[in-house]
């Protein structure tokens, strides 16, 4: 059995405890939240799961840390590097292995790499690794690419769009792609840095790159704000017409000669059916042979983050020393379940 500490029990942490509880190789025995209504409750209550686990929400990641003696901690708190830093060399430096789902740590190379460097030098030093991962950033719009050029003689140019739901996301990921805004509020967010659209893009695209081989001249983006004509809603959020839905947010990576070589496209929105919008993942590689692939409708968002964490934890554990990213591990495979779950 893994001994497994969740931090963070958002909308993500959550739904990676309750699975982590499903699962016959893992033991979920320590849970870290903030939140002041939850400390010292049973983690059973805040799940609802109907019964209680004898596990205690605390907010103190340094006591669960001593207390429970994880093998690793799964941290779902923040999207950014320098966010989970602190969280992870606590982490690291009691020798627990870490998996996070901060986009930034899907390759934190791209736009972090003094941190990307602190943190593998730590896991190294201590015996253990650190990953970060989620559906995209670390699965669609990168791994599972990169999965599909094994089948190519030769790969010229990669084009790829995914078409989602945010709904199933919490507060931190609606305020990062201004969900809820005007169009007025949309566009002085993206000038102060508080509204950024998908977090991942410059990792996803120096991930591909990287094992490929490929050298980028530059990566660019743009964003622009998904405006409603209908009244939608998720437990965090509403948004009425006229404001803002989603991001339809674009990454470009530019070889040295200065042709796009990688365009990701990611349109993104709260409830995307009210518009009747379908939802869907689509991979062109322009190559020998040319590879087009179509999931209709999308890989859900927030299934297929908590999954990829969770099924990635044998993985991390069973790994030499260091940072790793999705690009240099085996493919996540789904772990089984108890038996009373199956």
């Amino acid at each position: 059995m893994i001994r497994v500490v969740v931090v963070g029990l958002g909308a993500m942490g959550s739904g990676i405890a309750r699975n982590i509880l499903r699962k016959e190789a893992l033991q979920l025995v320590g849970v870290v939240d903030q939140r002041a209504e939850w400390k010292k409750k049973d983690l059973g209550t805040v799940l609802g799961v109907g019964q209680s686990l004898n596990i205690f929400v605390s907010d103190s990641l340094e006591t669960v840390l001593s207390d429970s003696v994880p093998d690793l901690a799964v941290i779902a708190t923040d999207s950014f590097v320098k966010g989970v830093f602190p969280l992870i060399k606590s982490c690291v430096e009691k020798n627990i292995h870490v998996v996070t789902i901060a986009e930034e740590m899907a390759y934190p190379f791209a736009t972090s790499p003094e941190y990307a460097q602190m943190i593998d030098s730590l896991a190294r030093r201590h015996g253990v690794s650190v990953l970060g991962t989620g559906i995209n950033p670390g699965f669609v719009l990168d791994q599972l690419i990169l999965n599909m050029t094994g089948a190519c003689l030769q790969v010229k140019k990669i084009k790829a769009t995914r078409v989602n739901d945010l709904s199933p996301f919490g507060k931190t990921v609606m305020m990062t792609q201004g969900v809820g805004t005007t169009p007025e509020e949309f566009q002085k967010g993206l000038e102060s840095g508080s509204i950024v659209g998908h977090i991942g893009f410059p990792e996803s695209i120096r991930m591909i790159a990287d094992a490929l081989g490929w050298d980028l001249d530059r990566i660019e983006e743009e964003r622009e704000p998904i405006i409603s004509t209908t009244h939608r809603e998720t437990p965090v959020v509403k948004v009425e017409p006229g404001m803002v839905a989603g991001c339809r947010h674009i990454g470009r990576g530019y070889d040295l000669d200065g042709n796009v070589v990688i365009e990701l496209i990611h349109p993104q929105q709260i409830h995307p059916h009210l518009e009747n919008v379908e939802t869907g993942d689509y991979i062109w590689i322009e190559g020998d042979p040319d590879i087009n692939l179509s999931i209709q409708p999308e890989i859900p968002g927030g299934k297929g983050t908590i999954a990829a964490a969770v099924n990635m934890i044998p993985v991390v554990i069973s790994t030499d020393p260091g940072l790793y990213s999705m690009a240099d591990l085996p493919i996540p495979i789904c772990l089984p379940e108890k038996e009373e779950d199956r």
